[in-house]
């Protein structure tokens, strides 16, 4: 494998002949195979010969001992390349781009090594004092994954709000320190319903504490969310000719720009959710029927869209010129290593990016903006509201009222003249 990236006899001989060697080409196998370009493999190649060096001159001769020689490598290889850029801006990057590779490695070679970079498991908060609030919620309420992982974002928030106000045990809590963690929450920039939602985790976490006999007290009564009335606002649709712009924006000439103008195609066209576009499958395109296919949908049902022509035009021109080479039968991939299907989390960040890129304001932007402009559209087009929410795949047909609380594009006409022609 490492004659790929190394053309000279000395520069393999000298690889090879590390102590580190053959975990240096278990790491390059495992990047080629992650899709790395060679450029990146050949960068990281030589941090990781002078890395074994540097460790085997202080005594390590196996490598479970390399982890403790990290954090000195790095400071050596600071001090030594620091005087090229101007160490104010660029020291925490360059100790970012020499640690992440040997951590890269060490994970390979080093049983249980976990390094400084994101978790590779979903941390379960609150784990040893309530071990067994996650396997309630899957087994007892029969919440489905994305729920309890919804449960687990705001439960990891607040272990974070125990830990920096000093509180370590449970049965500690009281309900002034329950509402300044709302507060805080309110304060971080959350809309009134996620605060809700924070509140609706905290009660069901706090009523298990009890039966558990974990806290002393119920407190889930003292635990009040925000009043959110329903209808009370409006989507957050966009004009059909700034969905035009949106559409321009994807320079198409490259892969992501095809990747990207497909998404945006089908979160407009069909009403997508993100999760739904990063779910795609290639089976679940019929391109003899010219159907495409979304399973499990919020509301726990399959529907399947007629393929539109620009839609499956848009989705070939990809899967033929900028889908890269892999088994996996997800659509959708991110565009750098390593190669993995792309999120839910990155279907929305580029349909933001877009919309910021076609100067187009509005609130929270993101997949939600095309899922509303789609479903606006088909309001003003007069279909019912019925027909709608199974379209979009609404669970109930309370979620699509919104949608026609207000003529949107008339009271724009509105807006634009004195209003008699509508009056």
């Amino acid at each position: 494998m490492l004659e790929q990236y190394f053309i000279r006899p000395q520069t393999l001989d000298r690889i090879r002949a590390s102590w580190v060697g053959k975990a240096i080409e278990e790491y390059v196998t495992w990047l080629a195979e992650r899709g790395y370009a060679a450029r990146n493999v050949s960068r990281r190649v030589p941090i990781l010969v002078q890395f074994g060096e540097f460790a085997g001159a202080r005594g390590a001769r196996a490598w479970s001992e390399l982890p403790a020689y990290v954090e000195p490598f790095v400071k050596e290889w600071e001090k030594r390349h620091a005087h090229r850029y101007r160490q104010d801006r660029v020291r925490p990057g360059l100790a970012k781009e020499v640690r992440g590779p040997i951590e890269q490695m060490l994970r390979l070679v080093v049983p249980d090594f976990v390094g400084t970079g994101r978790p590779r498991r979903a941390r379960r908060p609150f784990h040893t004092q309530a071990p067994g609030f996650f396997d309630y919620l899957l087994t007892e309420r029969g919440l489905r994954p994305l729920t309890i992982e919804h449960y687990r974002h705001h439960l990891i928030a607040l272990e974070g709000y125990l830990d920096r106000i000093g509180l370590t045990e449970l049965r500690d809590l009281v309900p002034p320190i329950l509402s300044s963690f709302v507060v805080e929450r309110r304060a971080s920039g959350l809309a009134k319903t996620s605060i809700r939602d924070v509140c609706g985790v905290l009660r069901v976490f706090l009523r298990y504490l009890h039966r558990e006999a974990l806290v002393p007290a119920d407190l889930s009564g003292t635990v009040e969310g925000p009043q959110v009335y329903r209808l009370s606002t409006i989507p957050r649709s966009i004009t059909w000719a700034e969905v035009r712009k949106v559409l321009d924006a994807p320079d198409r000439r490259a892969d992501t720009g095809k990747r990207d103008y497909a998404i945006l195609l089908l979160l407009v066209t069909y009403g997508l959710r993100a999760r739904e576009v990063a779910a795609l499958t290639l089976d679940d395109i019929d391109w003899k029927s010219e159907r495409v296919r979304v399973p499990e949908r919020k509301a726990g049902h399959s529907t399947a869209f007629p393929l539109s022509t620009v839609v499956g035009d848009a989705l070939a021109d990809y899967l033929r010129h900028g889908r890269p080479q892999t088994g996996d039968r997800h659509v959708f991939f991110r565009a750098v290593a390593p190669c993995m299907p792309i999120t839910s989390a990155a279907v929305s960040s580029r349909a933001a990016h877009y919309l910021r890129r076609a100067g187009v304001t509005v609130p929270r932007p993101g997949s939600h903006t095309l899922r509303h402009t789609c479903v606006q559209r088909l309001v003003d087009g007069g279909f019912p509201f019925k027909a709608i929410g199974d379209y979009v795949g609404h669970r109930s047909p309370r979620s699509t009222e919104i949608y026609g609380k207000v003529a949107i594009e008339a009271l724009r006409e509105v807006a634009l003249g004195d209003g008699e022609e509508i009056l």
